[in-house]
């Protein structure tokens, strides 16, 4: 291949790059003005936790906003959140089709479980934290209201609109990319970067490293760092098994 032809492939992978960029965007333009358009709807599904912890504390409850544009940069906020939460498949999809073409079948075989797997962990951590931890951390921040009897005046929970989104967005976020630890260790481990051997001799301190990155990634409560290190330290065991099942196959593989 000379050089004009392989300018003339890397001119050709660049345009199939951007049509691929411009069609992930304009499909996340789209699903982000329909969302707008529900992003009350959108907001009142994420409060909701809060509303059910709150519920039966005979308090009455309010989330309150303390600047003109607050509200409305929260709904652009939650309707960009959701928008990009629809469109992660679509935006793999449009990956794949690029990549695709440049690898042979069974590179394919092994990409392809990762790409769906991906937003599958990132569901399910964000259901973990919607269903489970949100409801026990709002109950234990709830725990220091107090009703003036020693402080001489009440302390009461008045929480902000764009404050309560950034926590769960945040915890979503945190959750969902923790979750992908099995993927990115077996993709390491198809690589030869490490090994399930490699992986059970470090075990003590993963175990450190993954209570430090769960202080780091959640608010300063033992609810929602316990809540994300359980769930980290389960996926790295399933990791190993993961891992050690690849090795299994590539030396049948290789044998073969």
């Amino acid at each position: 291949m000379n050089k004009e032809d392989q300018e003339s492939g890397f001119i050709s992978h660049l345009t199939e790059l951007r049509k691929r960029l411009i069609h992930s965007f304009l499909f996340l333009v789209v699903f982000f003005v329909c969302c707008y358009f529900f992003a009350e709807n959108l907001y009142g599904f994420l409060v909701d936790p809060f509303a059910q912890a709150v519920k039966d504390d005979g308090t009455s409850r309010r989330l309150i906003f303390t600047a003109l544009q607050e509200t409305f940069l929260t709904y652009l906020k939650v309707s960009f959140f959701a928008a990009f939460f629809i469109t992660c498949p679509f935006i793999l999809i449009q990956i794949w089709k690029f990549i695709a073409p440049g690898l042979y079948k069974h590179e394919k075989k092994a990409i392809l479980p990762y790409l769906v797997l991906t937003p599958i962990l990132f569901f399910l951590g964000g259901m973990l934290v919607y269903y489970l931890i949100m409801p026990l951390a709002i109950k234990f921040f709830l725990s220091f209201e107090s009703t003036g009897l020693s402080t001489n005046l009440p302390i009461q929970l008045e929480a902000k609109v764009n404050e309560y989104l950034s926590l769960v967005m945040k915890l979503i976020f945190a959750f969902g990319i923790s979750f992908q630890l099995p993927v990115v260790l077996s993709l390491l481990a198809r690589v030869g970067v490490v090994d399930s051997q490699f992986l059970k001799t470090r075990r003590k301190y993963v175990v450190v490293i993954i209570f430090a990155a769960a202080a780091l990634l959640t608010p300063p409560d033992p609810i929602t760092q316990i809540g994300l290190a359980i769930p980290l330290l389960i996926l790295y065991e399933l990791s190993i098994f993961s891992v050690k099942f690849i090795e299994n196959k590539n030396l049948k593989d290789n044998n073969a």
